[in-house]
């Protein structure tokens, strides 16, 4: 694994196109993000997505979420509302994924069975870079052990993630919850998971 440590509001961008030559050439990356680290790759290769899968010891039926780099493009990857657009438009960036109707754009590797897909805008500015550098969005799914436990600390997952991970971004010990998840594809927003960010509009 390659091991670069970022600066977490301004990464030097000689690492960030190393990590997007990773992402292009169908590599898995270790990023931070507003919450945790996440592992990434090309949302449109799925050799790399099933590489994560085996990684986490998940199923090829869960669902990861994506990063988008702002909401300029939002209506490429996702059918918007003007609810759930002037919503966003509030809460984000920040600790949020939204659950809205898919776009013919995204693989239907990443819909849910009701067509749906989970989208992250986070406020952390590598995340973001990668994304917007890459031109178009990554897989974002929380670091964790194979018993799904969370890692924080950049060192600890290098061990144990260093034969198995082309590159790792480090910015530091992270401490926060995954995000929280709301599904803004029916008339009433739905939580499904309460994590970071304040959900109490939603309830």
């Amino acid at each position: 694994m390659e091991f670069y440590e970022l600066h977490p509001v301004n990464p030097q961008l000689r690492y960030i196109n190393k990590a997007i030559d990773v992402l292009r050439g169908g590599g898995v990356i270790i990023y931070p993000t507003d919450t945790v680290y996440g592992f990434g790759c090309d949302i449109y290769n799925r050799d790399a997505l099933q590489r994560i899968y085996d990684i986490k010891n998940e199923s090829g039926t869960k669902l990861f979420s994506f990063i988008c780099p702002d909401l300029k493009d939002i209506a490429t990857y996702a059918k918007v509302s003007d609810y759930a657009y002037k919503l966003m438009k509030k809460l984000l960036p920040g600790p949020y994924t939204f659950v809205l109707p898919a776009a013919r754009e995204v693989p239907k590797t990443l819909w849910t069975k009701r067509k749906t897909v989970g989208i992250r805008i986070p406020d952390h500015q590598i995340a973001l870079t990668l994304a917007k550098e890459l031109g178009h969005p990554i897989i974002s799914t929380s670091v964790t052990t194979r018993k799904g436990e969370l890692l924080y600390d950049p060192f600890e997952i290098r061990t144990i993630f260093n034969a198995h991970v082309d590159l790792m971004l480090s910015a530091g010990a992270l401490n926060g919850t995954p995000s929280s998840i709301v599904d803004l594809s029916g008339e009433i927003p739905e939580i499904i998971r309460e994590g970071g960010g304040d959900i109490s509009m939603f309830l």
